[in-house]
């Protein structure tokens, strides 16, 4: 299973998930162009001395990731009925996770193979995208591993 981060904007949380990932073998893609330099006092606070125990792949464009995809894509959004815990994951299955002001555009939902919700008490906007990446890949990795 991998995580790719579409166009992430905070560097805080781009951290977050790759401590997340480190701690728990799963690959990042990161598709570019990202809100923030890469050496950025903030992004490597966040992600500390993690970064060398994580495999990060970076895609310069969307169509740089989607040609080089190895397996399903599974997009986190709100706009589907779908919750992410009745979902049939796979071990090879990319969890998106879309920009934090944003998401993703409708031409990135179209090529996902699925869309996932995580259902959240009515009137509440959104969780923040590192806890709604760990919920969802808890989830897979719980049944897939």
């Amino acid at each position: 299973m991998r995580i790719a981060l579409y166009q992430p904007e905070i560097a805080q949380n781009v951290g977050t998930i790759l401590r997340m990932c480190a701690c728990l073998g799963v690959s990042v893609d990161i598709i570019e162009p990202c809100g923030f330099p890469f050496n950025s006092p903030k992004f490597k606070r966040s992600a500390m001395d993690y970064l060398n125990h994580v495999e990060i792949q970076r895609h310069n464009s969307w169509e740089e990731f989607y040609a080089q995809k190895t397996g399903r894509l599974v997009l986190l959004t709100p706009h589907t009925d779908n919750i992410y815990y009745d979902y049939k994951f796979e071990s090879t299955d990319v969890l998106i996770l879309g920009q934090e002001s944003c998401g993703v555009p409708q031409s990135v939902m179209e090529k996902s193979d699925a869309l996932l919700k995580i259902p959240m008490k009515e009137g509440m906007r959104s969780l923040n995208v590192a806890m709604a990446g760990a919920m969802v890949l808890s989830e897979g990795l719980r049944q897939t591993c």
